[in-house]
């Protein structure tokens, strides 16, 4: 057994107090802090106990694996699992799936999951060969409905190994939702009639679809807390030091809080799982004072930062901006005040707190979401706002501006719900640090969901949503925003809700809605989408 391809001592430690980070911790680590340095660039491993000889310790990890069978009686209400194992115990992927005792045995794939710093090495290709292995040991059919393309360079792995669509065995007459099925039959059951009970199977899935959901969501929160909870012990073993001398650096500062950021994204997201019953929750992860009292720092130092800044968008509102954000543009803008958006200003009034007070790790997990986000600034007399997004996210952003650009030229006379429909565009786009800074107007309106909650929290909004049904208004707006979008540009209503984040008219002075009321009808003035 390599014992230095699983361990690597902490800096800082003595020898009689050696503290051991695991390779996977080691990734962890390194993907909290950006892209560039996750991707493992030679330029930016500043931090060379976590990068020695990492990607060989990957190799020799990926190819000193094994894989593990979960015992029956040890599956999660029915599921059962094989997960590829390193030597060292490194957990590196898994197979989830789940036995159904038909009219035939059969055990339908969930889901295949490779860790990403071990993909394109074989091993999902292994975990699916010894699946199969599998189902002709037990004799039983295999059956998946993973969405997967004939053009996927994924679906060639699947058909290698005899994997067939549902249609080899029912004929043409599939529904529309049961084309991406696909079946593995092995020896035992070639030659068989299979159409009506490959049949059952389907109609059992597609009934049980939610429970299965239910089921899988449980496993997967319970195993990403575990993610996290291996993370933040890597995180307080790498800077034990700072810790006990009392003196944090930027760069810790900046790793603590990008891991509370992402658990509290985590529990958010969470919240809303399909059988999410908050039976694991992230209260089980318990901050040290050390680390809740630590200033809030958003973007790395400045040797972790990669590339020079780049800039893109309107070059005259670029050429009105301070000059010291042509200089040091991450600085200058998290220096900036903070979005005063509702639930953050209640949040300063009930602490008495002021907007221009410094915000700590620890703020952050009580106020469950991250207000720095976003950043006020004022130019000419014009109001402005600063969203802040990783850099990977890119991608994304372009697709949402170029949608932007389409909805202002397609749908300029919308009115969902009788709402003016409009846009809020960026008009700056600044990289820096592994962020990107996207400046738009400020607009008289808030985000959706936040307006929900505040008609459900603010003691002065609950009387007027209970006679009014505000709420009602707010989410039939919305929903019509995004299925009059979908409709006029060809798209599914799920994409323009993922892509699109609406905003609805609000006063924010005062905190409550802007409304028109009339004799028949009460509606909102304007939705934007951003």
């Amino acid at each position: 057994m390599n014992k230095v391809s699983s361990l690597i001592t902490a800096k800082g430690s003595s020898e009689a107090e050696t503290k051991t980070i695991s390779l996977n911790e080691r990734l962890g680590l390194i993907a909290l802090i950006n892209e560039r340095i996750r991707l493992g660039s030679p330029e930016s491993s500043l931090m060379p106990d976590l990068f020695h000889n990492l990607w060989d310790l990957v190799n020799t990890t990926v190819s000193g694996s094994r894989i593990d069978r979960f015992k029956p009686e040890e599956g999660h209400n029915g599921f059962r699992t094989f997960e590829i194992n390193a030597e060292t115990g490194e957990n590196l992927g898994r197979l989830n799936m789940l036995y159904l005792k038909k009219s035939i045995p059969c055990y339908y794939l969930v889901y295949v999951e490779v860790g990403g710093p071990f993909r394109k090495k074989g091993l999902g290709n292994r975990i699916l060969e010894y699946f199969k292995d599998f189902l002709i040991e037990k004799s039983a059919i295999g059956i998946l409905d993973n969405i997967i393309p004939e053009e996927d360079p994924s679906y060639s792995i699947y058909s290698k190994q005899g994997w067939e669509p549902l249609e080899a065995f029912i004929g043409d007459g599939a529904e529309e939702s049961e084309r991406n099925f696909m079946v593995f039959v092995p020896s035992r059951w070639q030659n068989k009639e299979l159409r009506e009970p490959i049949l059952k199977i389907v109609h059992h899935l597609k009934r049980k679809r939610a429970a299965i959901d239910m089921r899988d969501n449980e496993i997967m929160v319970k195993r990403t807390l575990g993610e996290f909870k291996e993370i933040y012990a890597a995180l307080l073993t790498y800077f034990d030091r700072e810790i006990q001398t009392g003196r944090p650096t930027p760069l810790m500062q900046f790793m603590f809080t990008r891991f509370v950021t992402k658990l509290i994204s985590f529990r958010r997201r969470i919240g809303t799982l399909l059988g999410y019953t908050g039976g694991d929750s992230i209260e089980q992860i318990v901050l040290h004072p050390a680390i809740t009292a630590l200033p809030v720092r958003s973007y790395p130092p400045s040797n972790l930062s990669g590339r020079s800044p780049s800039v893109l968008g309107d070059n005259e509102l670029w050429s009105r901006l301070p000059a010291i954000i042509k200089k040091h543009p991450a600085r200058f803008i998290e220096s900036l005040p903070n979005y005063s958006r509702p639930s953050l200003a209640s949040w300063l009034k009930t602490r008495g707190m002021f907007s221009s007070d410094k915000l700590t790790v620890g703020d952050l997990m009580d106020l469950g979401f991250d207000p720095t986000r976003l950043k006020e600034i004022v130019v000419d007399d014009e109001k402005f706002i600063f969203d802040r997004i990783p850099a990977r996210q890119l991608e994304a952003f372009e697709k949402r501006k170029e949608l932007l650009a389409r909805i202002k030229s397609e749908m300029a006379h919308a009115k969902p719900s009788n709402a003016y429909l409009r846009t809020n565009p960026p008009l700056v786009t600044i990289q820096d640090r592994g962020n990107v800074y996207i400046l738009r107007r400020k607009v008289n309106g808030i985000h959706w969901e936040e307006a929900m909650e505040q008609l459900q929290s603010a003691p002065h909004l609950k009387s007027m949503n209970e006679s009014m049904k505000i709420d009602r208004v707010i989410h039939g707006t919305v929903s019509n925003t995004n299925q009059m979008i979908a409709e006029k540009l060809g798209l599914e209503e799920e994409t323009v809700a993922d892509l699109l984040t609406c905003f609805v008219s609000w006063d924010l002075e005062n905190n409550q809605p802007r409304m028109m009321i009339d004799f028949t009808i009460t509606y909102l003035e304007s939705v934007w989408m951003a």
